[in-house]
């Protein structure tokens, strides 16, 4: 009974499907098929008649795709840790029938050749050349075109795969590097928190998509006016005031892939602060419509003792001293006037706890309360602590230092989001604006005019006038004033750049973060002259 079930139930399956699909239907769709077998087939016969066609060399005729595949395929594997996206590498050709672009489309119109031109003229941005390997490609393209260069099937396969695979590696590498730079900055630099454009599929992809390779190697060249100035005071040979002349090239390089970072702000009007300058403009229309000094955070190498040609390997890798100020982006949202300084527990135990044990009544001096951690309740009278007995380990104190002329933010800061808890503010310690090295701080970014800079900010509003007057209080309170329309602000590290009288500028390396970026980027340069 079940198997004669199953029959009548197959059976009535195969006729509705016989009622649903008509003989002409069969008839159409196995035509279809057919038509498409066929497209394929010429498809991927039609690799061996270009390549005859364009060669003259009767090995190609033979040529077939599928047996390509498999050579390119297994050339692709054996090199994977050669290439330097070999994932999208991999998944592009797959994802193309393993189709030898670049071979069959750009091989005999020149187009390899003028790659090459393009490659070896690299030492104008100050790479070296044969990173991407013109040599190697060159003498690979020159097989194809010299009548008895390929003389089987196999050797045509294995050197297809070659030059197909090195082409898009070398393409792929050279586009990313002019436009988005050698290194990506957030793997060398600890505390680096700017947003930063990477190169992607779709910018990879592209190269394999180029009718005119000239005219796209020439839009992917940097050509702003400050990259373009570094790069003629390189290629000139020029010489720094108190340089020599092999450190002042090593500041352009450096300096010069800085520029090749896709992290340059966008904005039309934003805060800008260059540690190596100690300074702070706004920038308004690609004008500075206000500049100052400012103090950052103390740095590794103030005393300027390691220099890009002569420092040690402990220097190569970035190792922040821990008041450093980071290098970031972000949105000023708000002011506060009058701030209370909620001291890091860092400072707490390193400084005010000392100078407490020493003189009990420091912290009233200061303005600073105390307060347990652990009921969030004020002290009341914190001179009757032992502090000579409080460490590091065992501090159960914070410490809120109160508005007032002493408070070590001033009568203002100037708020923004970000991981490491820094913001620009006011100081009264004026006296260290007159220091040639400014690099004094906790991490904090300290202003010489911060009255003016509310100004430029808030402009001529009631806000401003509210902020201005707070600050001129003799009995302060803190208060929060919001900034809208919000403003980018960017905190970055330059040691070289074009001024506006277009004279280059140079500053020391504060941080020595130009010698980690040289270290790593030394692989890919010309000989050291």
């Amino acid at each position: 009974m079940r198997q004669s079930s199953i029959l009548t139930n197959n059976y009535m399956n195969i006729s509705l499907y016989r009622r649903r699909f008509s003989p002409s239907i069969f008839l159409f769709l196995f035509i279809s098929l057919l038509i498409i077998a066929q497209g394929c087939k010429k498809k991927r016969s039609e690799m061996g008649q270009i390549l005859f066609k364009r060669t003259h060399n009767p090995v190609f005729k033979n040529v077939d795709q599928d047996e390509f595949t498999v050579v390119f395929k297994k050339t692709l594997k054996a090199n994977r840790d050669y290439l330097n996206n070999p994932d999208f590498i991999t998944k592009y050709y797959s994802d193309n029938d393993y189709e030898p672009t670049f071979v069959l489309y750009h091989l005999f119109d020149g187009d390899i050749n003028t790659m090459l031109r393009w490659f070896n003229k690299a030492g104008e941005h100050g790479l070296n050349p044969k990173i991407f390997q013109p040599d190697e490609i060159k003498a690979l393209a020159e097989k194809f075109t010299t009548s008895k260069g390929i003389q089987t099937k196999e050797e045509a396969y294995h050197d297809m795969a070659k030059l197909e695979m090195l082409v898009a590696n070398s393409l792929i590498n050279y586009s990313s590097d002019l436009q988005f730079g050698l290194v990506p900055p957030r793997r060398i630099y600890a505390r680096y928190y700017i947003k930063t454009q990477r190169p992607d599929s779709a910018s990879m992809e592209r190269v394999f998509n180029v009718e005119d390779m000239n005219a796209y190697l020439d839009s992917i060249q940097p050509k702003a006016p400050a990259y373009l100035a570094l790069q003629k005071a390189y290629l000139d040979g020029y010489t720094a005031p108190k340089l020599s002349k092999e450190e002042t090239r090593r500041i352009l390089l450096v300096n010069m892939e800085r520029l090749r970072w896709k992290n340059k702000p966008t904005e039309n009007r934003y805060v800008y602060v260059n540690i190596p300058d100690f300074h702070l403009d706004v920038i308004d229309s690609g004008k500075s419509v206000l500049g100052m000094k400012v103090c950052v955070g103390e740095g590794r190498n103030k005393k300027y003792l390691n220099s890009l040609e002569n420092y040690n390997d402990t220097c190569k890798v970035d190792n922040p001293f821990p008041h450093e100020t980071p290098l970031l982006n972000s949105v000023i949202h708000s002011v506060q006037v009058n701030p209370i300084w909620n001291i890091p527990h860092s400072i707490a135990t390193k400084e005010i706890i000392v100078e407490e044990a020493k003189d009990p009544y420091y912290l009233s001096n200061k303005n600073i309360n105390v307060y347990d951690e652990r009921t969030g309740k004020q002290i009341e009278d914190p001179e009757t602590i032992d502090w000579s007995k409080v460490t590091k380990e065992n501090c159960p104190y914070e410490f809120k230092q109160q508005p007032g002329e002493d408070n070590s933010l001033g009568k203002i800061k100037f708020l923004f989001e970000n991981k490491s808890n820094v913001y620009l503010h006011d100081t009264p310690a004026k006296e260290a604006f007159s220091y040639r090295v400014r690099a004094v701080s906790h991490g904090c970014v300290r202003l010489e005019k911060p009255l003016d800079l509310a100004h430029t900010l808030f402009r001529d509003t009631v806000k401003y006038n509210l902020i201005s007057k707070d600050m001129q209080e003799d009995d302060p309170e803190s208060e929060d004033i919001s900034l809208r329309p919000r403003v980018p602000v960017y905190i970055t590290y330059n040691t070289c750049w074009v001024d506006a009288d277009g004279q280059l500028q140079f500053r020391g390396d504060v941080y020595g973060l130009d010698i980690v970026l040289y270290d790593y980027m030394k692989k890919f340069l010309p000989a050291e002259n």
